[in-house]
């Protein structure tokens, strides 16, 4: 598996981790923002899964990796989450936090993103639905979308939720956030991210749940989106205060191949006014607001960039929303992230793959707000050695 994933003719494809990282957060953003332009590949990933994390630190770096306490609670006893209380299971998180931050550093990144509350907040989700793994780096089982009914179907399952415990975790937020503040290297700033729409199509609601009731309770539909959304909120109030925090790098998928899910016009009545305002308070605290939403997004880009403001977009597919297309119409308008479709990363033989990543970077580089990387993700189905061909493509750009 080594061979197949990291090997090209018995070399390897880049040398890693970077002998001497310069990581520049405050040069990345002025580039985003089009106050600088830049002449070399810069670079940022809103999500690597672990297992590919684990894979380069263990045969890359040659260190013994340590994994997600978190998720052997999970994977060991379900939704018990007593043991993460203990002494021992906070000094494995830490050095697991550690080892994340230390991983971006020698990767070259100048950003470690983090979704902590959002993870946190979705471990209340009773009912998950799990399916096998079939990844090359499988992790066993994978959570999937509920696509049928999910925890609220009421106002009486509405009060039953426990939003007294999802606000007890913004203390325990604040906490990780201080931690990871405290390890940063210098010129390295955290990207903090969560959701408002995605937990109530993914397991709240459910999405047959939410079409329903959507129509039948609009009002319940309505009271989820503001406890979910001042959740939200809160989380950002609190990130955004600290120093270690850079971006707030919004994550909620609005769309699939050929429109958004919901209506555009149910978009600009329950989510893009917090959006505006997650906005809002990142600039107030001098830090960037970044959207990643997955999916088909032409027909509100006028709502993100005029009425929201964001700073830059990211994911893009080549099925729907093709980045050298975004590139000729917004390019000047908004920061541009990625754009290597998951796909083709994920299924390219390396000279076709290089091919297509070059004729991104010679679409997206000039003119500049623009930071390479993948389209959505690093999924743990993505072979490693493309992942390396993509950087390696980058740091070879000229």
């Amino acid at each position: 598996m080594i061979n197949y994933l990291v090997k090209l003719g018995g070399e390897n494809i880049l040398k890693i981790p970077v002998k001497k990282p310069k990581p520049d957060f405050d040069y990345l953003v002025r580039v985003v923002n089009g106050e600088r332009k830049t002449g070399r590949v810069l670079f940022a990933e809103m999500y690597i899964d672990d297992e590919v994390k684990e894979f380069i630190i263990e045969n890359y770096f040659n260190k013994k990796i340590i994994q997600c306490p978190r998720e052997q609670i999970v994977r060991s006893s379900g939704s018990d989450n007593s043991s993460k209380y203990s002494d021992e299971y906070k000094e494995v998180y830490r050095n697991y936090l550690r080892q994340n931050i230390n991983f971006y550093y020698r990767m070259g990144y100048s950003i470690v993103p983090d979704q902590e509350f959002e993870i946190n907040f979705s471990s209340l989700n009773t009912a998950p639905k799990l399916g096998k793994d079939t990844a090359v780096l499988s992790r066993g089982e994978r959570n999937w979308a509920q696509e049928g009914i999910g925890m609220i179907k009421s106002w009486e399952d509405f009060e039953k939720f426990p939003w007294v415990e999802a606000k007890k975790m913004l203390l325990e937020y604040e906490e990780h956030l201080e931690f990871l503040s405290k390890n940063l290297p210098d010129g390295m700033k955290i990207a903090v991210g969560s959701a408002v729409f995605e937990p109530l199509i993914l397991w709240m609601l459910g999405y047959e749940g939410f079409s329903y009731t959507v129509y039948d309770k609009p009002d319940l539909v309505g009271a989820v989106f503001d406890q979910v959304g001042q959740l939200v909120y809160n989380s950002y109030v609190i990130a955004t205060s600290m120093d270690g925090v850079g971006v707030v790098w919004h994550g909620d998928d609005f769309g699939f191949k050929t429109a958004t899910i919901i209506s555009p016009d149910y978009l600009r009545r329950w989510v893009f006014p917090w959006l505006k305002k997650y906005r809002e308070i990142a600039h107030k605290c001098n830090k960037s607001f970044w959207l990643h939403t997955c999916g088909y997004k032409y027909g509100i880009m006028k709502d993100l960039i005029k009425y929201v403001k964001i700073d830059a977009l990211h994911s893009f597919e080549d099925a729907c929303c093709p980045i050298i297309d975004f590139k000729k119409k917004y390019g000047e308008k908004v920061g541009l992230i990625g754009g290597v479709d998951v796909d083709k990363l994920a299924s390219l033989g390396e000279e076709d793959l290089r091919k297509y990543i070059r004729n991104i970077l010679d679409a997206c580089m000039p003119g500049g707000r623009y930071i390479f990387g993948s389209g959505n993700s690093i999924c743990n189905y993505v072979p490693v050695k493309n992942f390396l061909i993509m950087i390696d493509e980058g740091y070879k750009w000229e």
